[in-house]
């Protein structure tokens, strides 16, 4: 049986935009899964996928171009950048669990800048602050009206991630933010 492979496009008139305060850079396209499993499998999964899966709330881990995100307790989100198919890495996988390919459902935006945390809470309840959501820490959370993860990368750098159908609108919130981000700065 044949299967056909979409083509992973970007959503059209999505560009590098924002402010000097914080700019915001759509990501291209990643293979992107969401994992359910109860905690005995944890291990068996961690192993196959080559990267630790995040037990505790709020955390992440990253490794070689992979990413897990923490968002339940026996709910994680993952990302890998170099194009690996995760679902054949998981095929061999005795453990119960369940594996969603939504790498075409999802796009992903990156926020970077002196006021990065400031463009995102234009538009997200989080506290954002280094404090309270230090480096690799993640989130789901709201976006004006659109749920989105968000994923402190790095002291100025937010991965943020939502569903492709809400993509513009996502855009034109974190360029406002960036925009009024850049204002206050001034």
């Amino acid at each position: 049986m044949l299967e056909a492979q979409a083509t992973r496009n970007l959503p059209q008139k999505l560009t590098i935009s924002g402010s000097g305060a914080a700019s915001i850079l759509p990501l291209g396209p990643m293979t992107r899964l969401s994992l359910r499993a109860d905690a005995d499998a944890v291990k068996a999964l961690s192993k196959a996928l080559g990267i630790d899966l995040p037990t505790q709330p709020l955390t992440s881990a990253e490794k070689d171009g992979r990413m897990a995100f923490w968002l339940g307790p026996d709910e994680w989100f993952l990302i890998d950048a170099t194009g690996a198919d995760m679902m054949a890495l998981l095929a061999g996988v005795k453990a119960l669990h369940s594996a969603t390919d939504v790498s075409h459902r999802n796009t992903a935006f990156e926020v970077k800048g002196p006021q990065a945390a400031a463009a995102i809470n234009a538009g997200c309840p989080l506290d954002l602050r280094d404090a309270a959501f230090p480096v690799g820490k993640c989130a789901r959370t709201l976006l004006g009206k659109v749920e989105v993860i968000v994923w402190r990368k790095s002291a100025d750098t937010f991965h943020v991630e939502c569903w492709r159908s809400f993509s513009t609108y996502a855009l034109g919130m974190l360029n406002e933010g960036a925009s009024d981000a850049a204002d206050a700065a001034a």
